[in-house]
């Protein structure tokens, strides 16, 4: 991938990867420009959400990007707060964020998850105006879904290590597998 094929991958629309009834549906802050120019979320190398996700148990092996579909069998699922694609989330207006939290309200009322985990508490607590919102669950529901708010698998966090989110992660799976009465198949 040249620098000129991600820059031409700014400002696209990475589809969403949903089905109605999810057990948990993730939500980026928004799609990169590696995602962006592969249409897989999570795709830039460095990224922690697919070891992440294996790591806590979510998934019974890692998934590769280009496997982002197998969520879907899994229960999960993936959307953004903010749909097109920047280089960096600072990119991104306060405007933005403010509307991408009304139009995840609105996706969540119809697709209607059990949860819904947004990757990123700086994000969370922009696009809900929850400024004092911390990483784990919220009291906030959105359409009957309750939230979690995890900490972002950018490379870029250097507050996180793979562990200590597959920790955090992982407190999400043991509520939503409590909720669901279901653990990751064998």
């Amino acid at each position: 991938m040249t620098p000129a094929d991600l820059e031409a991958a700014r400002d696209r629309i990475v589809p969403d990867v949903v089905a109605s009834g999810l057990s948990v549906l993730f939500c980026g802050i928004n799609p990169g420009l590696m995602t962006a120019a592969t249409g897989h979320h999570f795709a830039r190398p460095g990224n922690r959400f697919w070891p992440v996700l294996h790591l806590s148990g979510f998934t019974p092996r890692q998934l590769a990007p280009a496997e982002q579909e197998e969520l879907l069998s899994y229960g999960l699922g993936i959307t953004n707060v903010v749909a097109r694609a920047t280089a960096r989330a600072d990119e991104l207006s306060a405007q933005e964020y403010r509307d991408g939290g009304r139009l995840l309200t609105a996706k969540v009322e119809r697709l209607r998850p059990r949860w819904l985990a947004v990757v990123g508490v700086t994000a969370y607590r922009s696009a809900f105006n929850e400024p004092k919102a911390r990483i784990g669950p919220q009291e906030r529901t959105i359409g009957g879904a309750r939230v979690w708010a995890l900490p972002n698998p950018s490379g870029l966090n250097a507050h996180w290590t793979a562990a200590t989110m597959a920790e955090e992660y992982g407190r999400l799976r043991a509520a939503a597998s409590e909720d669901d009465g279901a653990g990751v198949p064998d």
